[in-house]
């Protein structure tokens, strides 16, 4: 291979300079590949005023920091998959044989993975296969360095945070339900995307990834949530059409509050109660149990009690709110799933598994890059961003060897 690729007959290498430039032939590079290190020594281009330089036969045979392809996607993947860049580096010894340092997968996604989300978010709209596309967004915690929550709010003593939310949302399809009714996820059609930047911007990612997907020639799209005002905003921004379903274990936590301000938390007949009020939940809606909670929470003295009183009223106001979100029997008769957890078990395996092990901490771009890139390798378009990297890489490279005439002065 080394000979191969030093071979100029077999390869070209570069041309003549270009204007302002200087040519310094037979520079060399260490290269590594999946078979070992080889040497490479290829025409170098440097630009005096620009400060910048370029090896074409580099960008020719794709090298990223010093790997060729093959092997950068390897370490693409054991970086994501892996619990942690030690450990990418062990798993790749034991496929490859490859002895690297830990450090230099971290620098390798680092360098990659921007150029891999524009790719993704260049990716044309694909037809829909199903008649059901499902959306599901949720947040959760990523622990952080010191200098990425400075002034940050939080719930530790001191009133900081000790981690930063990001936005996880997913999209995934159903074609079928099995032979009692229930709703069947189809097999691998479930993609994510992530952000630290906040609703609006994870809102913008998830329709993005949804158009990806085929959301636009779906029959019927439904929007899950967990209850959260952003999650409903976010969905009457970007899917206008979509129906409304608050997850059914939420709403169930909630029921089990309303439950424990009536009867007394934690009692026999609060349990007793919740769950009679849950199964007619599920068959009907929350309507007649929040008809039936309200006669109840009159009978309750708000001179003696008035802590259970608001507490009953807390929560009759939030299935007030959600009555519309909640009407579980219709959705079922339509074969619709009633619970979002694919999204929160997104939460668990997309972030938690890679991005919450002990001793972790992170800043918000090392995070952000290795989510970006665990979403895309979960999912199916990491070849095609792959491969839709190449003008993203020609343009950034060109935006670098722009340069301005010395002043006169």
């Amino acid at each position: 291979m080394e000979g191969l690729l030093n071979d100029r007959n077999l390869i070209a290498d570069g041309g003549p300079p270009h204007a302002l430039e200087s040519l310094y032939p037979d520079r060399p590079r260490r290269v590594q590949t999946l078979f070992g290190p080889i040497g490479l020594r290829r025409a170098y281009y440097h630009h005096r005023a620009a400060r910048t330089g370029r090896c074409p036969l580099d960008e020719a045979l794709d090298l990223v920091r010093g790997c060729t392809p093959a092997l950068a996607r390897l370490i693409c993947r054991a970086s994501s998959s892996s619990g942690s860049y030690q450990d990418a580096a062990r798993d790749l010894a034991a496929y490859t044989g490859l002895e690297m340092e830990s450090r230099h997968f971290g620098r390798l996604v680092a360098e990659i993975a921007p150029a891999l989300r524009q790719a993704h978010e260049s990716l044309a709209p694909a037809r829909a296969q199903a008649p059901i596309c499902y959306v599901a967004s949720d947040g959760t915690g990523v622990p952080m360095r010191k200098e990425e929550l400075a002034g940050a709010k939080g719930r530790a003593p001191d009133g900081g945070a000790r981690t930063r939310e990001v936005k996880l949302g997913c999209v995934f399809f159903q074609t079928a339900t099995g032979e009692h009714g229930e709703p069947m996820r189809d097999p691998d059609s479930t993609t994510y995307v992530a952000t630290f930047g906040g609703a609006r911007a994870a809102g913008t990612l998830l329709r993005q990834e949804a158009l990806r997907r085929g959301y636009g020639d779906a029959r019927q799209t439904v929007y899950l949530g967990d209850g959260a005002p952003w999650v409903w905003e976010n969905r009457r921004l970007n899917f206008p059409d979509a129906v409304e379903i608050l997850d059914f274990y939420h709403a169930s936590e909630h029921v089990g509050e309303l439950a424990g301000a009536l009867f007394g938390p934690g009692t026999a007949a609060a349990k007793e109660q919740q769950s009679a009020w849950c199964k007619r939940m599920k068959s009907e809606s929350t309507t007649p149990v929040i008809q039936e909670a309200r006669a109840l929470a009159q009978q309750i003295d708000p001179a003696l009690e008035p802590q259970r009183r608001q507490n009953a009223d807390r929560e009759l106001g939030y299935l007030q709110d959600n009555e519309s979100r909640t009407r579980y029997g219709e959705f079922r008769a339509r074969g619709y799933f009633i619970g979002s957890g694919v999204v929160e078990a997104g939460c668990k395996t997309v972030v938690g598994r890679r991005l919450k092990a002990s001793g972790m901490f992170w800043s918000q771009r090392g995070a952000e890059d290795l989510l970006s890139l665990r979403c895309l390798i979960l999912g199916p378009h990491f070849d095609a961003a792959w491969k839709a990297r190449a003008p993203i890489l020609a343009a950034q490279r060109a935006r670098a060897r722009r340069w301005l005439s010395p002043s006169p002065n």
